[in-house]
């Protein structure tokens, strides 16, 4: 599979702070590559310097076979950018909007109105494509953001967390065009802070933290990474009588969670450390009405490789 994306030893300095600390990692031609990592991570400064909005401090970033530094025409027809911040006029039609940003691209005539159109319909606005984004909600000016960046049909999308603050049902039409785009062929990175849509549309995951890169790999490859534990949870009677430092203190167990009589113990595979909490929960008065045990997610990933959950 070939690279459409390459970033070597890329980093940020502003001034005694480093926002990105010489970070390397590609992109594959047709693959989701999901950039995660709470805010402050140096995602957006990583895509700002991919974009060209920023010039890094030291490293190159090869898109499409050209560098970066020497942003080119045919470098620019083959990179669609949807910016965290939205980047639209309020004041002219959907259709308008999405038709001035695509001529930028040298579209014209039939081609330019076909492009419109289908952008349009992948975002599902194509009915709305008469009215000013300012009768707009929040979500359809973010799919209509989308539009206006992929409407000349880019190899490489890169979409800087394009979903904070939206409602579910944008969020959900969001995700959708985005496996569409991938199965039409094209390379997507998808900047987030949320979990779940890195799960969900993500061939592959980068997990971004303080300017690093502390993973990289499939879900499946990550998921293995950590899963050294996995989590038991039990709905409990007499939860009142719970000591959660007596469970803690069981051999094997790495964290405990308590709430809503739902007791959550992690503890370390390849040994059976569950009679020992039963046990334990016994000794304690408690009774179990049910129990289930989740394998690594890449929540546990995540606190397995920084120590915190992913909002904190």
């Amino acid at each position: 599979m070939n690279n459409v994306a390459a970033v070597k030893d890329l980093k940020m300095q502003y001034g005694n702070k480093t926002a990105v600390d010489g970070i390397s990692f590609e992109v594959r031609e047709g693959e989701v590559l999901g950039l995660l990592g709470p805010n402050g991570a140096g995602k957006s400064t990583t895509i700002h310097m991919l974009s060209g909005a920023l010039s890094a401090s030291s490293g190159n970033v090869t898109i499409l076979g050209h560098n970066v530094k020497k942003w080119s025409k045919e470098m620019k027809k083959g990179i669609g950018i949807v910016p965290q911040d939205i980047a639209i006029y309020e004041e002219i039609s959907a259709e308008k909007n999405v038709r001035f940003f695509a001529s930028l691209y040298s579209l014209k005539g039939e081609e330019l109105k076909t492009r419109v159109k289908e952008a349009l319909e992948l975002v599902q606005l194509y009915d709305r494509k008469d009215d000013k984004p300012k009768t707009f909600s929040g979500g359809m000016k973010r799919r209509l953001n989308i539009a206006c960046a992929i409407a000349h049909q880019p190899k490489l999308i890169i979409m800087d967390e394009p979903t904070v603050g939206i409602d579910p049902q944008s969020r959900h039409h969001i995700l959708v065009s985005i496996k569409e785009l991938k199965t039409r062929g094209a390379s997507i990175i998808y900047s987030t802070h949320y979990m779940e849509e890195a799960e969900a549309i993500s061939d592959r995951i980068i997990i971004m933290n303080e300017g690093k890169i502390i993973a990289n790999g499939t879900k499946e490859e990550l998921y293995r990474e950590v899963n050294k534990e996995m989590t038991y949870a039990f709905q409990l009677t007499h939860a009142q009588q719970l000591n959660k430092n007596s469970i803690r203190g069981v051999k094997g167990v790495t964290g405990v969670d308590f709430s809503d009589r739902q007791l959550k113990v992690t503890v370390r595979q390849n040994q059976d450390y569950l009679s020992e909490i039963i046990a334990e929960l016994g000794a304690q008065g408690c009774g179990i009405l049910s129990m289930n045990k989740k394998e690594a997610s890449l929540e546990t990933v995540f606190l397995e490789l920084t120590g915190r959950n992913l909002r904190d």
